[in-house]
């Protein structure tokens, strides 16, 4: 006899594949547990041991919340789903990151109109290796089937992320000043920004269609998020970062200022680096003028440090992959970019 449906069920919302994409991520979840995890899936909420806070000696916590965006909609269409997992933890560590927080634990939030638990689970496997690279424990989330909120197939993803940092080791420090020089950090592709635009620009080419030097588009659209927490973690046991900016949503513009003082503005030369062939692909096929495309996108560089001069040597010295793309000079908190064809 066929099992009848609840009413829950007729109005679009599945108990049975919500408790079925638990039972499918539990193991993924589970993977980044430590010690510290004194109550994880399952419960009402996640119990954390902060009695390793004790180690510092002044601590403050860091906490951010983020989403994935628009990316979501390439995803769907590729039906390619555990990159936007390490999407939204990479973003989530680089923010915390730039004040110079290491993350302990993070939590995340998926909400459709119809609860695909395989999707669910595939997203969540990405999130929980994200997590494990970062060291971070995933502490739990939330999946949310809403049926009229969301159109059929489409989905968010969010996350939050809670970090600790001493203190006295908060970024970005007071010694900022005129001569310090800029590092570029490259970025991955467009990260999880600009994807509206992107969208609109490739709305008619196939995602499987392959550009010289960029390969599937599709693919180059979904690499990951990169997270810089290695990077920085080596470059601190060598030199000091004096700050740090993540080059998301507002690019250069909006973004670098968010760490001068009144007094200072970073001169960028945008001819430092080599604008991955991606870039100027939306550029082209979209019409965009340079000044909105260093407005938008990361456009390769997706972490700025600033540095002393004596400290930049020794930095390329360590990651040659890294760029000298500026300097701080007198000014008014704003940013001045030169050689990028406006």
């Amino acid at each position: 006899m066929a099992r009848k449906r609840s009413a829950y069920e007729s109005a679009g919302v599945s108990i049975e594949a919500g408790n079925r994409a638990v039972e499918l991520m539990r193991q993924a979840v589970q993977s980044t547990y430590t010690p510290a995890v004194l109550a994880g899936i399952g419960s009402f909420g996640g119990v954390f041991d902060v009695s390793r806070l004790k180690e510092y000696r002044a601590s403050a916590l860091v906490a951010s919340t983020d989403g994935v965006g628009t990316k979501t909609k390439i995803a769907a269409a590729m039906r390619r789903y555990r990159t936007i997992g390490h999407d939204i933890v990479n973003h989530s560590v680089n923010d915390i990151l730039v004040q110079g927080a290491e993350p302990l634990f993070f939590l995340d939030y998926i909400a459709s109109d119809h609860l695909d638990p395989e999707m669910v689970a595939e997203v969540v496997a990405g999130i929980a290796e994200a997590c494990r690279q970062a060291g971070c424990v995933l502490l739990g989330g939330e999946t949310a089937e809403m049926p009229g909120v969301y159109a059929p197939g489409e989905f968010d993803l969010v996350g939050t992320i809670v970090g600790v940092v001493e203190r006295e080791e908060m970024l970005p420090r007071r010694d900022l000043r005129a001569g310090d020089l800029l590092l570029g950090f490259p970025s991955s592709g467009p990260h999880t920004n600009g994807y509206s635009l992107i969208r609109r620009v490739f709305a008619d080419i196939p995602l499987e269609r392959e550009f010289d030097g960029i390969g599937r588009l599709g693919e180059a659209l979904l690499a990951p998020h990169r997270s810089y927490l290695g990077l920085v973690r080596r470059l601190r046991e060598k030199i000091a970062i004096k700050a740090l900016a993540h080059i998301t949503g507002g690019g250069f513009f909006d973004n670098i200022p968010r760490i001068l003082p009144a007094e200072l503005d970073a001169r960028i030369d945008a001819g430092a680096w080599e604008v991955p062939p991606l870039f100027r692909l939306i550029q082209q096929k979209g019409g965009v003028d340079a000044a909105e495309m260093y407005h938008v996108f990361n456009m390769g560089i997706g972490m700025v440090a600033v540095v002393a001069r004596e400290d930049a040597e020794p930095a390329l010295e360590l990651e040659n992959e890294l760029k000298i793309i500026g300097e701080l000079v007198p000014g008014r908190r704003q940013v001045i970019l030169i050689g990028a064809e406006m």
